[in-house]
């Protein structure tokens, strides 16, 4: 029962995606809720409902929020996370996505697997932060901090 069983973008105020943007939210989302492992920690000596959870993604004030909720017992954890230590990895996922995007319309396959390599290494790095970043509040797998990450690019995309 420690999953994510629901999932909310809060992409007001952002400007519209493209389409490639939108193509990976929506394969993120998907993917997540078909597999994913996220386990709340009891938190200052009280226990947090077991979940499914729902998961409220958002940015505000320069910080990206998670805003946890059980659907029997409520809100089950909220916690916010500097922006900083993600501003690199994103940049450079923008940047390799947009290449990867260019090639697969004109580069030749051993290209498109090259880039599609660094980019998937640049994405395990995202995940790698987010999960140093979500340590003592959340605990998550590496496909679970991989679909979030695609997640977190999507809201920092003109955020």
């Amino acid at each position: 029962m420690s999953r994510i069983a629901d999932i909310k973008l809060d992409d007001r105020g952002l400007p519209p995606p493209t389409a490639e943007i939108e193509q990976e939210r929506r394969v993120a989302i998907f993917d997540l809720l078909e597999d994913n492992s996220f386990t709340l920690p009891p938190r200052d000596g009280r226990d947090v409902p077991p979940g499914p959870y729902a998961l409220a993604l958002s940015i505000r004030e320069r910080r990206l929020v998670f805003d946890v909720t059980d659907p029997e017992q409520g809100e089950a954890a909220s916690f916010h996370l500097s922006l900083g230590p993600f501003r690199q990895v994103v940049k450079d996922y923008f940047q390799i996505c947009e290449s990867y995007f260019t090639a697969v319309k004109t580069a030749a396959p051993s290209q498109i697997e090259t880039i599609d390599m660094a980019r998937r290494g640049i994405h395990n790095e995202g995940a790698r932060v987010l999960r140093e970043r979500l340590d003592g509040k959340a605990e998550v797998d590496i496909d679970t901090a991989r679909r979030l990450f695609t997640l977190i690019c999507v809201l920092h995309f003109g955020g």
